[in-house]
């Protein structure tokens, strides 16, 4: 349960539109602020909110003037732990690009509801329960859209016609294995 636990947490550090492509490309930007706006094509404002958040969750720092190249243009550099997510941000984006349904981490909790269902929680509050934060609605929600994009199956349980059963399907089960085994390799 620990693993899992570990990479529901990772990969929901790893959820939102921004996260993974900033951190694919804070270092061939150099680290600043104008080239990581144009590479991204993202505006200045969403840009630096999505930096602050980065750095209160301890992802990339903010250089200081005197660490700068140029004191006047901010700068930013990976943590520790920045650099470990973006190694596992390398696993998931190459994993999208095989199950080839579009950028699934763009959307919070729809990788740790794929892990949930590589461990087998096929029950919609066991699902619940590893996620710990999530609610009912968007679990719901999550596994629709997923069942939807044909990454996850639905079957009703024998005899129970309102209870359902989640499962990964026989497209996204092999690319998630090797995911998992990825990201477990990172720990």
């Amino acid at each position: 349960m620990v693993k899992e636990l570990q990479l529901v947490q990772i990969t929901r550090e790893l959820s939102g539109r921004w996260t993974i492509p900033i951190l694919l490309s804070i270092d061939k930007s150099g680290g600043r602020f104008t080239p990581l706006k144009n590479k991204l094509e993202i505006s200045p404002s969403r840009l630096s909110n999505n930096l602050k958040d980065m750095i209160d969750a301890g992802l990339i720092k903010n250089l200081s003037p005197y660490e700068r190249n140029h004191p006047l243009l901010p700068e930013y550099l990976l943590t520790e732990k920045g650099y470990f997510l973006k190694e596992a941000a390398l696993v998931i984006t190459s994993s999208e690009k095989q199950l080839n349904r579009g950028f699934l981490a763009s959307k919070a909790w729809n990788w740790p509801i794929l892990i949930a269902l590589h461990y087998q929680y096929k029950e919609f509050n066991s699902i619940r329960q590893l996620l710990q934060t999530a609610t009912p609605r968007i679990v719901s929600t999550r596994l629709n859209e997923l069942s939807n994009i044909d990454l996850v199956e639905t079957r009703p349980l024998p005899g129970l016609a309102t209870k359902q059963h989640y499962a990964l399907s026989n497209h996204s089960d092999s690319i998630l294995q090797t995911a998992t085994a990825d990201l477990v390799s990172l720990l």
